[in-house]
């Protein structure tokens, strides 16, 4: 791969206005858009299914300014966000991109609500990640992909990556933290409990006629809507689709050299080529060399799809495009699991939900909270990586009491009704009468856990965390229990038995990448636009400049700039 070709113009197999290189959100939004500009677009994917990581996220877009929220009396600015944006990114802000995505977001918002079949909800109270922060906001900048009936897709459907199943409840997928809530308060309200059978009965029907969910939520639902789109106007989708080379001409990209089902096939691309191929999380390589806790780039466990190997970065390398590696943080760091399936293969459950409930604390191996559980999982990623540097790996323990499992679950073990015994079977879970017995269990310092977990307690019970304030912001309290008070994120850890789980690094994305400008051009180290090359999703370096200030600050700028280049393509000679 990453070769640069020269093709002689009668020797292409097929000729195309636009190659997208990729089909998560950022391709498939740079595909629908040039293609509704009325130009003819091919979309490449690598694998046999379709989505990318995607597919597999929460389908949250951070957006500041957008209409949805506009619509609902929620005030922002520009200007808000860009002081937020610029603290947040310190020495790596950059002007041009920021400003691009700022003004065109809530414009890709309304094309895409009125153009498309893609709809968004609004999430009025999902706060910026950072709330207190000068420009932060307590809501109203994160919307959401609407559900989507996947039977509109027709066959599409079949080809559509699944979520990923570690996050899933018998491969039924969630849609927001209220319904979440129906599954956490089943045994304890009617209402809940109703709404949950009604639930199960409907996915239960789907599975059996359909042998998959066809209520799509959260990212399967984006993707659904963006590739409905696509197909109702014609745009062609190749699975099985890896594109091997760049073919230029005199300094420009005129289109690819892709391994299909066909064989060997040679694309033009008469206006140009997008790279859209999510980042690089499964590329050991690249792993190794930017992941500072991970040496050998194997101590770092992604639930991203195994083909995000880095395809893009290296096809932009072959055209002397500039890579952005020295952002601080080259992926959106989040604690994970590693869960052990019945089938023998291993999964990798992303914590996104547990930390913030009551009850639930983080230790490190020497027994000693490290974080504020409630943080954000960038924020509790860069906290483990301090802390466990110089250590073989980066992992940290989840400990909780009996009483806040039943009720919480944590991890990839549910709740009360479902039981704990496989995951204890597993070893997923480990569980003692007394902490020292667990810390021996786990090779944690027994002592200094019981002196953690004591000292911890004596303000639990008041709902205060002294040593690390869980529960003092808006967004901490947003994923919290409301109906636990005073602190919907603070609870004593005292009934026996006890409980932990071992967690380790992952990612949500990668955030270092290709170099763009704000048109999502693909730029030289000088600084000057390859002609007919963009790069958007994850292959674009993150607009954030490695910081995470809220939810869906993938997604968010994935739409923009994919919006962003298949218009400037549509216009014309000058790309």
């Amino acid at each position: 791969m990453s070769s640069k070709a020269e093709i002689a113009e009668g020797s292409f197999d097929a000729h195309y206005d636009v190659i997208i290189v990729g089909s998560g959100a950022g391709g498939l939004a740079a595909a629908v858009t040039a293609r509704k500009k009325g130009l003819e677009v091919l979309v490449l994917e690598k694998e046999p299914l379709y989505g990318g990581t995607t597919a597999r996220s929460g389908g949250v877009l951070w957006v500041p300014c957008n209409a949805l929220s506009r619509a609902l009396g929620i005030e922002d600015s520009i200007e808000d966000a860009r002081t937020y944006m610029k603290l947040e990114a310190g020495a790596f802000f950059d002007d041009e991109k920021v400003d691009a995505f700022l003004r065109n977001g809530p414009r890709a918002i309304d094309f895409f609500q009125r153009e498309t079949d893609v709809q968004f909800v609004a999430v009025p109270t999902f706060p910026d990640y950072h709330p207190d922060s000068p420009g932060g906001k307590p809501g109203g900048r994160s919307i959401l992909a609407a559900p989507f009936d996947g039977r509109a897709l027709g066959d599409h459907i079949k080809q559509l990556r699944p979520p990923l199943k570690e996050i899933t409840f018998v491969g039924m997928m969630f849609n927001s933290s209220l319904e979440v809530q129906h599954f956490f308060n089943v045994t304890r309200s009617a209402r809940s409990a109703l709404y949950v059978v009604k639930r199960l009965f409907q996915h239960a029907c789907e599975m059996l006629i359909h042998h998959r969910p066809m209520r799509l939520t959260n990212g399967n639902a984006l993707v659904a809507r963006l590739a409905k789109t696509a197909f109702g106007l014609g745009v062609p989708l190749w699975v099985n689709a890896s594109v091997r080379e760049l073919v230029s001409n005199n300094g420009r990209v005129t289109g690819v050299v892709a391994h299909t089902d066909q064989g060997t096939q040679r694309i033009a691309a008469r206006r140009g080529v997008v790279l859209a191929c999510g980042g690089f999380p499964q590329d050991l390589a690249r792993r190794k060399s930017l992941f500072p806790h991970a040496p050998t780039g194997q101590e770092h466990y992604s639930p991203a799809p195994p083909g995000n190997t880095g395809d893009g970065l290296r096809l932009a390398e072959s055209v002397s495009a500039k890579l952005r590696l020295d952002i601080p943080h080259a992926a959106a760091w989040i604690p994970v699991s590693k869960v052990k399936h019945a089938n023998g293969e291993t999964g990798v459950f992303p914590h996104l939900i547990d930390r913030y409930k009551p009850g639930i604390i983080a230790v490190t191996q020497g027994g000693v909270r490290f974080v504020n559980e409630a943080n954000s999982y960038h924020d509790f990623g860069q906290a483990m990586q301090r802390v466990c540097k110089g250590a073989a790996e980066a992992a940290a323990f989840l400990i909780c009491d009996h009483r806040t499992i039943r009720r919480y679950g944590m991890g990839f073990a549910k709740p009360f009704p479902l039981p704990l015994s496989p995951h204890l079977r597993s070893g997923y879970l480990t569980r003692a009468n007394t902490l020292i017995v667990l810390a021996k269990k786990m090779g944690i310092d027994g002592a200094a856990l019981n002196r953690t977990v004591e000292q911890y307690n004596l303000g639990a019970v008041h709902g205060v965390d002294e040593a690390f304030g869980k529960g003092t912001t808006a967004y901490n309290r947003f994923l919290g229990d409301a109906t636990h008070q005073p602190n919907p994120c603070v609870a004593p850890v005292s009934q026996a038995p006890f409980y932990a789980l071992r967690v380790v690094m992952g990612d949500l994305g990668t955030f270092a990448g290709i170099e763009t400008d704000g048109l999502a051009r693909v730029l030289t180290a000088s600084g000057k636009p390859i002609a007919g090359l963009f790069a958007v999703g994850n292959d674009n370096a993150s607009v954030m400049g490695g910081s995470y200030p809220g939810g869906g600050i993938t997604l968010g700028p994935a739409l923009t700039f994919g919006f962003l280049a298949g218009e400037y393509l549509a216009q014309g000679e000058h790309t």
